[in-house]
């Protein structure tokens, strides 16, 4: 059975005590988020924040929100690990890039769809043609409906 990250009567330390190389506490602060089967976790985040630093945001955060900022912690320190000098940054600012890019894409497969549409309707023999298809395409319609 476990409870808050360790073995209930085991003395085992949590990743970060061992890393650390001193003895874990009941009351041990990084114990519930640094369990001992994935030292590699706190090892990164150790290495990035330092472990007084991390010791000091959980200390001064709700009990409730250790947990997310643990793990943005983590995020963070893996990308630091990854990229030294943007670390998140920069695939956040590789992924926008990739977002404008599928946006362009997308609005030139539009215009083109709408376009298709145009000539369709011009070569069509129903007075009025050109101007229904400008007013579907006016109001939102969808244009993947073809």
């Amino acid at each position: 059975m476990k409870e808050s990250g360790r073995k209930v009567g085991a003395v085992s330390p949590c990743a970060a005590c061992k890393l650390l190389r001193r003895r874990c506490a009941q009351d041990c602060v990084f114990a519930p988020y640094f369990p001992a089967d994935e030292p590699q976790k706190f090892a990164s985040v150790h290495k990035v924040f330092g472990a007084s630093n991390v010791n000091k945001m959980l200390q001064e955060l709700a009990e409730h929100q250790r947990r997310d900022a643990v793990s943005s912690m983590v995020y963070e320190a893996n990308a630091r690990v990854r990229d030294p000098v943007y670390g998140c940054v920069g695939a956040i600012s590789s992924l926008q890039k990739q977002i404008d890019s599928l946006q362009t894409q997308l609005a030139l497969a539009q215009a083109e769809v709408v376009h298709m549409r145009m000539r369709q309707f011009s070569t069509s023999s129903s007075p009025g043609a050109m101007d229904r298809a400008v007013d579907q395409a006016a109001m939102g319609e969808s244009l993947w409906s073809c």
